[in-house]
């Protein structure tokens, strides 16, 4: 599959949008023609660079406003289009975007804009350039691909074809199954583009919220199946309206581009080999990836810190013991049951504690690093001794550094073999009632929150829950679950306000990040916490009134839960007890308790939590 990205994707001037693309393995681009006008060099050097880099240029876009139009307007079309072929003849590019009138048609008839079509093949013709005639979404006579796909079979000239784009088709609600009857030798280019599901209308829609394959809520997979099916094998392009992304670093975002590209080739395979059988062939090649299976669990969750002593004397109080220290690094080991905290001061100086990294259980570590590195994870470099474990990481886009570690039946670690000074390691402080590590919630920053949902799934095979808001006295948090199927894996991905932005350049978020830990009982370890001296969030009385109000619980229950700062939920499965500990630098602690099949995460408690801990932080 031949990959292409419009220019409009990507911040920065065209010369760096150029850069970015080749770094990120993309075969070719979409000049966008604004792009183009303000750029210092000539279309001979953009030529040249794009040659030099190794990138094709696929497209010009975007031309409009042609067809439908009286014959006076018409000449003035021709004269305009004349101009951008003499243009494009110095570019090197033989293939321009023509999309469906908006503006100025006049004149709905389907004979009059096939016979104005003809009359601009003929003119692209003397200077070797075709048309791509693309049905937008708002078009004013022609809004629909099959009906775009029409006029060009009435127009039947050789340099008139079709523009395909999911964005026009998907949001629309058009069947995409038609696409596999257009003649593939009239489709002259494709335009992908994935969007959230939102309510408004589509124009705004398209100028502001598209998002790349995998990071939306459409079933792009079968598009390209029906695209695959009809024989086209021409560039598969990119092009993308979005706010953040025209914000964010060109050569980070063309990475994330040329990921989801690598990803959708990958499920569209996958698609089309359950639909069709293992036999079918087509011209386009699609490039398959290490396949894995979901993550098993959490192996570890590390946090680092230049000072450890507040989280010490936190994991104590939770009934964690101390394994002790590294044997050849300032690094230690806290475990209870299945779950492993890895306090880490390297290279920590005034850092405050946040979390650094997760570990996930996989069957095969050397083959999810490969397939993670082939959809451009960055390696993580680490040093290791000649007696130490070798273990596979990669980068997430939050900077969070993901291992993947050997799943075993029994939980067991391999690498824990390298902590245990008998000086260092600490007694079990009590009896063990936390079993493994529930869930982790991961604060995301803004301008990567997409970026990181399509990281994870595509690497570890995490699937997206439907996204909420969560009220906070800040503004709105929003909170995106990748899970595992089973549940084994939990990571929720938290976009904050930006009020809740730390100063500086990275936009490093102050929204807390937190570990929560399964316990087969809360309340006992919740009392056993409270005689270590463990301080808990504090809620509020009123919390507990409308509890009473929503589920009519036993009295003597409501009353342990308000004595010990436990909060509650229930639905048709079952019941979630839950608690939260304070905060230390970024990081704070949340026990759960899930009771006969409760799947949930105490959704409504969120707000509670949210308002209890910003209190805090007001307070001093």
């Amino acid at each position: 599959m031949r990959t292409s990205i419009a220019t409009v994707c990507l911040s920065g001037t065209l010369e760096e949008k150029l850069h970015a693309c080749a770094q990120a393995g993309f075969d070719g681009v979409e000049i966008f023609e604004q792009d183009l006008l303000v750029s210092p060099h000539s279309p001979a050097e953009i030529r040249a660079l794009a040659a030099e880099l190794g990138l094709s240029l696929d497209l010009y876009q975007p031309f409009r406003d042609f067809e439908g139009v009286d014959e006076e307007l018409l000449a003035d079309n021709l004269y305009r289009a004349e101009a951008k072929f003499r243009l494009m003849r110095e570019l090197g590019m033989d293939l321009m975007l023509l999309c469906s009138n908006v503006g100025t048609a006049t004149i709905d008839d389907d004979e009059t804009a096939a016979a104005q079509l003809r009359t601009l093949g003929d003119l692209a013709a003397r200077y070797g350039i075709r048309i791509a005639y693309e049905a937008l979404a708002w078009g004013k006579f022609v809004n629909d691909f099959e009906h775009a796909c029409r006029l060009v079979e009435l127009a039947d000239h050789p340099n008139v074809g079709t523009c395909l784009d999911s964005f026009h088709i998907l949001s629309r609600g058009w069947d995409p199954a038609g696409i596999e009857k257009i003649p593939a030798e009239k489709i002259f280019f494709v335009q992908l583009a994935d969007a959230p599901q939102l309510s408004m209308d589509i124009l705004s829609w398209s100028r502001h919220y598209r998002v790349f394959p995998g990071e939306g809520a459409w079933e792009l997979d079968k598009f390209l199946g029906h695209l695959v099916r009809s024989g086209y094998t021409g560039p598969v392009s990119l092009e993308i309206f979005n706010d953040v992304f025209r914000q964010a670093d060109e050569v980070r975002t063309a990475v994330d581009a040329m990921r989801s590209l690598i990803w959708l080739a990958e499920r569209t395979w996958v698609h089309l080999q359950q639909t069709d059988g293992p036999d079918a062939h087509y011209p386009m090649e699609l490039a398959t990836l290490p396949q894995v299976p979901e993550p098993t669990g959490f192996n570890f969750a590390e946090v680092k810190a230049e000072s450890t002593k507040k989280l010490q004397t936190l994991l104590g109080q939770l009934g964690f013991a101390c394994r002790g220290r590294h044997r050849t690094k300032p690094v230690q080991l806290w475990t209870q049951g299945r779950a492993r905290i890895i306090i880490n001061g390297q290279q920590a100086r005034n850092q405050e504690p946040a979390i650094a990294a997760l570990g996930f259980d996989v069957a095969d570590p050397v083959r999810a690093a490969s397939r993670a590195m082939q959809l451009k994870a960055a390696p993580v470099p680490r040093q290791s001794q000649a007696d130490e474990e070798v273990l596979q990481a990669v980068s997430a886009p939050d900077t969070t550094e993901v291992f993947l570690c050997q799943g075993t039946p029994d939980g067991t670690a391999a690498w824990t073999r390298e902590f245990g000074r008998p000086a260092d390691a600490a007694a079990p402080a009590g009896r063990e009632l936390i079993s493994h590590v529930d869930h982790v919630n991961l604060a995301q920053p803004w301008q990567h929150f997409d970026e990181s949902v399509l990281f994870y799934e595509s690497t570890l095979a995490l699937s997206p829950s439907p996204s909420t808001e969560v009220p906070s006295p800040v503004g709105l948090v929003r909170s995106q679950v990748m899970r595992t199927r089973d549940g084994a894996v939990r990571l929720a991905l938290n976009i904050a306000p930006l009020v809740m932005e730390k100063p500086g350049p990275s936009s490093e978020s102050a929204y807390p990040q937190h570990i929560a830990f399964a316990c087969t009982d809360v309340i006992a370890l919740a009392r056993d916490a409270v005689g270590r001296g463990l301080e808990f969030l504090k809620i509020p009385a009123n919390y507990y009134a409308d509890l009473q109000a929503r589920f009519r619980l036993a009295p003597e229950l409501l009353a342990t839960l308000q004595e010990l700062n436990l909060l509650y939920d229930r639905d048709q499965h079952g019941e979630f007890l839950h608690f939260y500990t304070a905060t230390v630098g970024s990081v704070f602690f949340e026990v759960v308790e899930r009771r006969n099949g409760y799947d949930g995460y105490g959704a409504p408690n969120a707000p509670v939590r949210l308002a209890a801990q910003y209190l805090l932080t007001k307070q001093g």
